[in-house]
């Protein structure tokens, strides 16, 4: 996209604007968006490829993948989506201590390409070794990008803030409406591996761009706020090596004995999925060198997280229970033409796409005249909208319970309330993240606000493995009361949470 030729009186004095904002957003935007390319195709394939050969598989699965069950797949997806968010936050650490996000932004690239090219090899163990190096990189992107756009403003009170991170949302949905067309095309149709294989192209692309388009980035991307002592980088290298050791010589003895199950991988994942979250909540929150005002902040924003949490965890599985829907017992043909089930992870992008200028626009229009819903009225509507989307879902299901192919129409209308409800939560949520953030803790609160996801995700990946079938009317149904429920709750405590968070309404 081109940029604007108005002159940017802030943020990047005398240079072209990138739709009125600072002509890094476009950098940003770009790398974004590739990065969301690779992501999201491999995503659209991978709950398919999974149950390809086994049970589960939809009738015109072409074959050759690891033939799991559906609740071992909805696990390991979303295990593998808990990790990616989880490993923000030590992305967050290594752009705040170590590297500075620049140089960390530009690494995680090179370690996502690499996990997609060990995902184009064939056998389960490169699969494996491919999603680990994914979700590292990922992890290592997602915090200290971000952390980036904020940076391109004039602080929290700027009001082109919001409507960036607006604009650098469109980004990585661009990128995530394409690649199903792409990678999932070719991966459900062709060859899986190949279908992988252009993902790390994606990636490729966007690391060549993000390190020519660098220049137009602010300066303090640079720079590593809080580096580390000599003594403290020790002390992590020594603990990092007693961990993996301990990891190491345990999983060892469990494989020698011939004991290990996915189980022994899995379960300590989502565990810990959920208590590390809770664990930097507490840590930040009583740092005794945080301000009363940076206190207050943590307070309210610990509301927003729990809320959060709920949200993703029903919204992550249209990559799941919703995809694994369509793939098996939703019509994917129109008028006689077939197209493959992967194509219904670009309906979301897709929304998005048309959808965000209009809420930007909107909220724009409303601050003008001082009635734009405050943050936590947005987070609580979310909250309701998802919860009413899963029982829309409820319909479907029931309709497709004596196999009748249901309309491809009813997952167009779910993931069309999924994106409403995600224009209200989770651009608005990255941007109250920079504005809360203390300055101690300004890339890793970012992370932090990923663990979010990663909890909610790590709720349905116990729920998978405690064998609870989440493709069943009754799972359903129950999630979405627990989301209208959460979303109530939030709006009947917003004035406490507004008065929380002193400055940030």
């Amino acid at each position: 996209m081109a940029s604007s030729l108005t002159k940017d009186s802030a943020g990047n004095p005398g240079g072209k604007t990138f739709f009125g904002h600072p002509r890094g957003l476009a950098t940003l935007f770009m790398t974004e968006m590739w990065e969301r390319f690779s992501f999201y195709g491999m995503r659209a394939l991978l709950v398919i490829y999974l149950v390809s050969g086994g049970p589960d598989a939809g009738e015109k699965s072409q074959g050759g993948g690891l033939a799991m069950d559906l609740a071992t797949a909805t696990a390991i997806y979303s295990i593998y989506l808990a990790m990616v968010y989880l490993l923000a936050l030590p992305g967050g650490w290594f752009g705040d201590r170590l590297w500075g996000p620049r140089k960390t932004v530009a690494v995680a690239a090179g370690v996502i390409m690499a996990g997609h090219l060990f995902l184009a090899l064939p056998g389960e163990p490169m699969f494996f070794v491919g999603l680990a190096l994914v979700a590292v990189g990922s992890g290592l992107l997602k915090a200290n990008i971000s952390t980036m756009v904020g940076d391109l403003y004039n602080g929290p009170d700027d009001p082109r803030r919001d409507g960036g991170f607006t604009v650098f949302y469109m980004g990585i949905n661009l990128g995530a409406f394409v690649a199903p067309f792409v990678i999932g095309t070719i991966g459900e149709t062709v060859n899986w591996h190949l279908g992988f294989s252009l993902a790390a192209v994606g990636m490729g692309i966007g690391l060549v761009q993000f390190l020519i388009g660098s220049r137009h980035l602010d300066e303090k991307s640079s720079r590593v706020p809080n580096p580390l002592t000599p003594q403290e980088r020790n002390s992590a290298l020594v603990k990092t090596v007693i961990c993996l050791a301990v990891a190491a010589i345990f999983y060892t003895a469990v494989g020698v004995t011939g004991h290990f199950t996915l189980n022994w991988a899995m379960i300590p994942l989502t565990v810990l999925g959920l208590l590390i979250p809770v664990g930097m909540l507490v840590r930040i929150k009583r740092d005794k060198d945080l301000s009363p005002a940076e206190q207050g902040r943590m307070s309210g924003y610990i509301w927003f997280f729990a809320a959060a949490a709920v949200f993703w965890m029903i919204f992550d599985q249209g990559g799941s229970t919703v995809q694994a829907f369509g793939s098996s017992k939703t019509a994917t043909e129109i008028f006689g033409w077939s197209f493959p089930a992967t194509w219904f992870q670009s309906i979301n992008p897709l929304f998005i796409i048309l959808l965000a200028p209009v809420f930007a626009s909107l909220w724009l229009a409303l601050a003008r005249r001082s009635r734009e819903p405050s943050t936590t009225v947005k987070f609580s509507f979310a909250l309701v909208f998802i919860g009413l989307s899963f029982f829309v879902f409820v319909v479907p299901m029931m309709m497709a319970e004596g196999g009748t192919k249901v309309s491809p129409l009813w997952l167009v209308l779910i993931f069309l309330m999924h994106t409403t409800a995600e224009l209200c939560l989770s651009p608005v949520g990255l941007s109250v993240t920079t504005k809360l953030a203390p300055a101690k803790y300004a890339s890793q609160l970012m992370g932090v606000w990923f663990l979010a996801v990663t909890a909610g995700d790590s709720v349905t990946g116990l729920l998978s493995i405690a064998g609870a079938d989440l493709s069943t009317p009754a799972v359903v149904a129950s999630e979405a009361t627990l989301a209208v429920l959460a979303g109530f709750a939030v709006f009947m405590y917003r004035k406490k949470m507004t008065e929380a968070m002193t400055e940030v309404k």
